[in-house]
């Protein structure tokens, strides 16, 4: 049987794709701007057929009825290894549950433990040797659909092709469903005075010739500004974002200096505008490799210089960072903080660079606490923390006493609270 004969037996509509799924079934999705938006957004017209459907992935974007809609308790449940907009809004809801885990073991272990009965994830049209490219995302989808019982593509072509390990052959496929979508697109937020403050400490901690990991955001996005006279930095990162495009197209990334993946960009998913979509799109200098790789802390050690960069929500005295909760409320998710803050102080001349603003609310309360609230979780180990940043300058922790991290921390923090947590340190006697 030809590929195309093959593909023309496997397509189906996307209601009978979804009529497929029974009670109790558990669904694993791709993530972010790789969901597929018409199977998901078929979902919710089955909740009178099907009850305790669990529906696994990360950050969908989009607020789909199925976990939005209040009636649909009991009947399907999203399980979350990051948090988005949607996510944090359908919480109270009981209709989503997080799942902690470090990036690098999403795909391994859900495959090894919790295998789904559906995958369902997004791919470009087929080429004439029968193969499709999972384009935005193989963080873990190439995981899941190694073990899922019903594998089901929703094919756009809007999608990028992508290059690396982004192919899955028609063979691999049980089901094909078409659904032509825009993708979706997250506007680059222009930095706040303050985030540019962060922005250029940041970019003084950054050699030439490094190669870096950006989240994307504020700070991330007046880093990247702060970029543009180094360089030939590499890019070995979690997530592609329009700020290594944009210092990609300057010259500024050139992966010449690179110890593995030479001359390539190197990560796992990517989210932003179409620039980001038409500059990854048959882009061989761009590498998409699962979240196994591009997130295990050895893999990430192999780069020379390997600068992370990663944000919080608030530290305390002792340097416990919490990046993903406010107080015992789940905002986010643990990602990959934690992998490749600790591959890159792994990294021969490699550092790890935690940036944060120091006042939340308005300029309310400090970022910088002598304690965590109740309930707070804490991303980063306190030993695992290396440079901290704020708009008031840099703390170096690592290999420091308690002692001295109370008197960085708080010689960069807000100056508005820094008597307090003087106070404060003293009373809880943190030496």
């Amino acid at each position: 049987m030809g590929v195309k004969e093959e593909y023309r037996r496997k397509l189906i509509s996307i209601q009978e794709a979804v009529g497929m799924v029974t009670s109790y079934c558990s669904i694993g999705v791709a993530m972010a701007a790789a969901a597929p938006p018409g199977l998901l957004g078929a979902l919710a017209s089955r909740r009178d057929e099907v009850e305790n459907v669990r529906v696994f992935g990360a950050l969908l974007l989009k607020e789909y009825d199925f976990f939005l809609d209040p009636s649909m308790k009991g009947h399907f449940l999203l399980e979350s290894w990051f948090y988005g907009a949607g996510e944090r809004k359908a919480h109270d809801l009981g209709t989503v549950s997080l799942i902690p885990s470090h990036g690098r073991d999403w795909g391994p272990r859900k495959a090894l433990f919790d295998p789904p009965d559906f995958f369902w994830g997004t791919a470009c049209p087929m080429d004439r040797h029968g193969y499709f490219s999972l384009s935005l995302s193989v963080g873990y989808e190439k995981d899941l659909i190694s073990v899922a019982k019903t594998v089901i593509l929703e094919i756009n072509p809007n999608l990028p092709r992508t290059y690396g390990d982004t192919h899955v052959h028609i063979s691999e496929v049980d089901y094909i469903v078409e659904h032509e979508a825009p993708l979706v697109e997250v506007q680059p937020i222009e930095p706040s005075e303050e985030e540019k403050a962060i922005g250029q400490y940041v970019a003084e901690l950054i050699e030439d010739g490094s190669t870096i990991q950006l989240g994307i955001g504020g700070i991330p996005n007046a880093i990247a500004k702060f970029l543009m006279n180094k360089k030939d930095l590499g890019v070995h990162t979690e997530m592609f974002t329009d700020g290594m495009v944009d210092l990609a197209e300057a010259g500024v990334v050139t992966g010449r200096k690179k110890t593995i993946w030479r001359g390539k960009m190197v990560g796992n998913f990517a989210l932003g505008t179409k620039k980001l979509y038409n500059f990854v799109n048959e882009n061989l200098a761009v590498e998409f490799q699962p979240g196994r790789v591009t997130n295990d802390p050895r893999v990430i050690a192999k780069n020379y210089k390997m600068v992370s960069v990663n944000t919080a929500l608030q530290i305390d005295l002792t340097g416990q960072v919490v990046s993903e909760s406010i107080g015992h409320i789940q905002y986010s998710g643990t990602g990959g903080q934690n992998d490749t803050a600790i591959g890159a102080q792994m990294s021969p001349g490699g550092k790890s660079i935690i940036a944060l603003r120091s006042t939340a609310k308005n300029g309310t309360i400090s970022t910088i606490v002598p304690v965590l609230p109740p309930g707070a979780k804490v991303t980063l180990l306190r030993a695992d923390v290396d440079y901290v940043v704020t708009e008031y300058g840099v703390a170096h922790l690592k290999a420091r006493s308690i002692r001295e991290r109370v008197r960085q921390l708080i010689s960069i923090a807000h100056p508005d609270f820094r008597e307090e947590l003087r106070r404060e340190a003293e009373r809880l006697k943190l030496w």
